[in-house]
């Protein structure tokens, strides 16, 4: 059975609707009749903590092709210097147990590959650049 409660934190208040498992069921009180239940924290809120930002590659210019998602390098398949069209295949990524090609974004020629075979990128991070 689905029950709904009010809440408020920090003067925001939220609907929650939770699933009952187990138990006893309780029959819900006419809306009306509620009254808002301000939540009181026996501990101070902690305040966030900002996590620090990866610094971005070096090598790599602005106009360099980027990981979209997390993963392993499996396979390059152009080198420096060849030339691509739009849509080529440039590289095998694995992530989440998948692979996927990464393509080129445009017509030109490799200048630069920015990673490794095996090596481990993160989204942002810098894989080839087209010149």
């Amino acid at each position: 059975m689905l029950r709904k409660f009010k809440i408020s934190i920090d003067g925001k208040e939220y609907l929650v609707e939770m699933e009952e498992i187990g138990g006893a069921p309780v029959p819900a009180a006419p809306v009306a009749q509620e009254a808002p239940v301000a939540l009181q924290a026996s501990e101070p809120t902690p305040k966030p903590v900002a996590t620090p930002q990866p610094a971005a590659p070096v090598a790599a210019g602005s106009d360099a092709m980027t990981a979209p998602m997390p993963g392993t390098i499996l396979r390059i398949l152009v080198n420096p210097g060849e030339s691509v069209t739009e849509n080529q295949p440039l590289m095998i990524l694995e992530a989440m147990k998948m692979e996927n090609e990464v393509v080129a974004n445009r017509s030109g020629v490799i200048s630069a590959i920015h990673v490794t075979q095996g090596q481990m990128v993160n989204p942002g991070d810098a894989l080839v650049t087209i010149g």
